[in-house]
């Protein structure tokens, strides 16, 4: 089967203040590295608006009112916070890249794809449960896990971020539920301040990498490989999602890890094998972090072809 690729052009439409690094250009960057001319054999789904329903298993209702009843002026920007901002078209973005990742897993459980790679803006792990933040709305990868549960009737649920910043919201979201898994590497200090090893859910549900600055792709790997893979085998999950930015790239103006695209698609065939072993290859992923426009690009690349190659071997 085939993997899916799923965005939509409302997501060019969410405007961060001038200066802001999680601007258009990122997505613009990631549709044509994969252009259909290169990627002839994606499926490509448009991503549908998210139902309240669906960010309701998420989100406190406080939270998706507020987001949603912001009228922003053309031209104009309404601060959530000092780093995430909305302005006219965020809204619509929002609820389609919460969307895209429920379209992806709709997909998935009817057998139309194997996979599905969500390129969508704004990103989301760090939305809590009750609070939008670090450039994030609604927590994408979380709506659609939840969704896989409610709509689908699939109970362990595990997602993997490779974000160079901890997910805190999907943590949050996570942490007091034994059938959700939750597992990140990222540099360590560094926005927002969580993911120490110590932080391990109700059930050791929760598994924290921290990486100091400077750590390669040599190191990293050897991690994923020791904590990251033996953990989520050992969790035998019915579905896998994975928040993947691609901040910890060696380019990034953002962070200080030192990867490189070759180490995200490595860890992306990982996470498919496992998947592939434990749930009939069941995996859809959504665009956190990456803020080098063309390492952005290259990663993004390298991911889904890692994602397709998955999709070929899938059980």
């Amino acid at each position: 089967m085939a993997t899916g690729f799923i965005t939509h052009s409302a997501c060019l439409r969410h405007l961060m203040p001038p200066g802001h690094p999680e601007r258009v250009e990122r997505l613009q960057a990631v549709s044509r590295a994969l252009d259909a001319g290169t990627f002839p054999n994606l499926v490509r789904i448009e991503a549908p608006k998210a139902a309240r329903e669906a960010l309701l298993r998420v989100h406190e209702p406080a939270l998706v009112d507020a987001i949603l009843s912001i009228e922003v002026e053309p031209g104009r920007f309404a601060r959530i916070d000092a780093d995430t901002a909305m302005s006219e078209g965020s809204a619509e973005a929002a609820l389609r890249a919460a969307g895209s990742v429920v379209a992806a897993v709709d997909a998935v459980m009817a057998g139309r794809i194997a996979n599905a790679f969500c390129a969508v803006r704004p990103p989301g792990h760090h939305a809590e449960r009750g609070r939008s933040m670090g450039f994030c709305l609604f927590n994408n990868i979380a709506v659609g896990a939840l969704h896989a549960r409610a709509v689908h009737g699939i109970e362990r649920i595990a997602v993997v971020d490779f974000d160079v910043h901890h997910g805190n919201g999907t943590q949050d979201v996570f942490f007091d539920d034994a059938n959700l898994f939750y597992a990140s590497t990222h540099q360590f200090p560094l926005y927002p301040g969580t993911g120490r090893v110590e932080e391990r859910g109700i059930a050791n549900n929760i598994v924290n990498v921290p990486l100091p600055a400077g750590l390669g792709g040599e190191s990293f790997r050897q991690m994923f490989e020791t904590r990251i893979l033996p953990a989520l085998a050992a969790f035998s999950p019915q579905f896998v999602f994975i928040s993947a930015g691609f901040d910890a790239h060696d380019a990034d103006p953002l962070a200080g890890l030192r990867l490189h695209e070759s180490d995200f698609g490595w860890a992306t065939e990982r996470l498919c094998e496992v998947a592939a072993h434990a749930c009939g290859g069941r995996v859809v992923s959504a665009l956190e972090g990456g803020y080098d426009l063309d390492a952005l690009a290259r990663s993004a690349a390298a991911h889904v072809r890692a994602l397709m190659a998955g999709s070929n071997a899938r059980h």
